[in-house]
């Protein structure tokens, strides 16, 4: 398949409508559940996980004692966002009882995406520092990713592997491979070993309920990705009607929603 191909098949805007008002309206929504947050004082911002500026992490706190900790990591291709617009995605499992910890990380090209992995091994770690009780790792995209290899055998610290109860990669890259022939490897710098150090469908995954999530209406090439993690790992695989790959996500703000149930009661399909 042609560069030109691969783009276009790893292309999500393209072909959501509307696409462009998705950002502004994540942040302004993620903006608006923080404040609240801090007037309950239920938030504590920019905890640090690591030394560099982006090494930080959002807490929110339920009403109750926790009953464990959920940490959802963010998409972007390696390359966009942070954690400042995805804070309203924690009231679904806060509503449960769950805290919820969210971590940005470096990007691409500063950094290469083993670096990513790592730092987010750090946040994992500190997060759980903080809140004892069972652990549920959620993430999207690129997010979905880190999550993944969050959960391979030997990565972790043993003392938190453990408490995993749940990981819930959502529309996730699993094979880096094909991303080596796009323009965004630019970016990434991947060559062969990196690709396959780096794509969780390559790895074990650790003995926890995994349960890959992905939008019924998303891209030929997310749908594969999606398909080839549950299949390697054997784990957990819902495909959601109706929903892209920038809407999938929303369900995790509804602690009524699939998503949200699945989520936070380690439910395999």
């Amino acid at each position: 398949m042609s560069q030109y191909a691969l783009d276009d098949a790893y292309a999500n805007g393209a072909y959501i409508p509307g696409a462009e008002s998705f950002p502004p309206r994540w942040a302004q929504e993620a903006e608006n559940f923080c404040q609240s947050m801090l007037k309950e004082d239920r938030a504590t911002l920019d905890m640090r996980y690591g030394e560099g500026d982006r090494e930080k992490l959002d807490l929110f706190l339920p009403e109750e004692e926790p009953a464990g900790l959920c940490v959802f990591v963010h998409g972007g291709y390696w390359r966009a966002f942070d954690k400042t617009s995805w804070s309203h995605l924690a009231a679904g499992p806060l509503s449960h009882g769950w805290a919820v910890a969210m971590p940005s990380y470096d990007l691409c090209p500063d950094v290469r995406i083993s670096d990513i992995t790592l730092q987010i091994l750090r946040a994992v770690t500190e997060a759980a520092a903080h809140v004892d009780g069972p652990i549920l790792l959620a993430g999207h995209s690129a997010g979905g990713h880190l999550v993944a290899r969050t959960a391979c055998q030997n990565v972790l610290p043993t003392n938190v592997a453990r408490r995993l109860t749940h990981v819930m990669p959502i529309s996730p890259l699993s094979d880096l491979r094909p991303l080596m022939q796009t323009s965004m490897n630019e970016d990434f710098a991947l060559d062969d070993a990196a690709a396959v150090a780096e794509s969780p469908i390559l790895k074990s995954p650790l003995n926890v309920p995994i349960t890959v999530w992905v939008g019924a209406d998303e891209r030929p090439a997310f749908l594969d990705q999606a398909q080839w993690l549950a299949e390697a790992w054997e784990c957990g695989h819902v495909v959601e009607e109706g929903r892209h790959h920038f809407d999938v996500i929303e369900g995790l703000a509804d602690p009524n929603s699939l998503i949200t149930q699945m989520l936070v009661t380690g439910a395999r399909a």
